[in-house]
């Protein structure tokens, strides 16, 4: 009797403990733009912090904190794997501008980014519209403090 009972309570366990990382997921992709399953749309976080854009290689990625990550090259990829949080988009991936000006995520062009204080923002630029462009036009230290308290209210609605 005391094996189905440890049976049982096993099974409990493997269930809750499927439940959580679900979870998890779900509260990953709910914080990260994960437009095309990746982060930063598949562009190479690395990248933007040598000054170049580049599309990641699938064969070439990571999945840190539940997100994946896509790299241009194997020196990339370990460069990220020494220290992932300091490549990780900021506010999700999503427009920097938006979530300052409006506390909303809005999708991007990684193609239209800066680095800042050594953090990664990304931001929305098309049909004429480039937020990058207006967030330093009304001031990108501004906007980023405005972005900063946003995001948390943002997280906290999630």
């Amino acid at each position: 009797m005391k094996f189905q009972t440890t049976k049982s309570f096993m099974r409990y366990i493997l269930i809750f403990s499927v439940l959580l990382l679900s979870t998890t997921a779900i509260v990953a992709q709910d914080q990260v733009n994960l437009k095309g399953g990746y982060a930063a749309e598949g562009y190479d976080v690395v990248a933007y912090f040598q000054n170049d854009v580049q599309k990641g290689n699938k064969e070439i990625s990571a999945t840190h904190e539940g997100v994946n990550y896509k790299f241009h090259s194997v020196e990339n990829l370990e460069t990220f794997q020494k220290n992932p949080a300091m490549y990780v988009p900021q506010y999700g991936g999503f427009c920097a501008y938006a979530v300052a000006k409006n506390g909303e995520k809005v999708g991007v062009n990684p193609k239209t980014y800066t680095i800042s204080d050594g953090k990664l923002y990304l931001f929305y630029n098309s049909w004429g519209v480039n937020t990058l462009e207006k967030w330093n036009e009304e001031g990108a230290e501004t906007l980023q403090k405005k972005a900063d308290v946003q995001w948390q209210q943002i997280l906290k609605a999630l």
